[in-house]
């Protein structure tokens, strides 16, 4: 290309180039306006976010707070995964953000969004991406209940 900028023709064609716009794990709150912005294209006709938000219980038991923390690799993690669900489906752009440290009841706790041409392949992509990083990203939850018991999840 001689040093010259690429043209593209097309709105959204530069965003397709790399459809994975914010990959990050955080201490600080996170924000819905955020993970949507970043997977704004104007060649999708669907976009699928979810949130997942620390609830007050779990297994019958009344949650106090929880704790997140990971291995320094999540993030490489997070990035294998979503490369995943880029290639299965037609992504256009695709954003995730977990939390780690204290959060408390009713708090986010991951944000992740997809865009595709369909509603249809953004529904699938996405829960692909949160059921993936769910199983795969070393992420591990520490809940602390009510009776004074406490629990870590996802710690192999």
């Amino acid at each position: 290309m001689d040093g010259m900028a690429p043209h593209f023709d097309h709105p959204g064609e530069q965003a397709a180039a790399d459809p994975i716009r914010l990959l990050e794990i955080r201490e600080t709150p996170l924000s819905l306006d955020e993970v949507f912005q970043a997977v704004g294209d104007d060649a999708t006709g669907g976009t699928t976010l979810f949130v997942g938000t620390v609830r007050d219980h779990d297994g019958g038991v009344d949650v106090d707070s929880l704790g997140y923390s990971c291995h320094p690799t999540a993030v490489a993690e997070m990035r294998r995964v979503a490369e995943r669900v880029v290639a299965k489906y037609p992504v256009r752009a695709l954003a995730a953000v977990h939390r780690i440290g204290d959060l408390s009841v009713g708090d986010l706790a991951v944000v992740v969004a997809v865009s595709c041409p369909h509603r249809g392949e953004a529904f699938e992509a996405c829960r692909m991406l949160i059921d993936d990083l769910k199983h795969e990203v070393p992420i591990w939850k520490h809940q602390r209940f009510s009776d004074g018991t406490e629990e870590w999840v996802g710690a192999c």
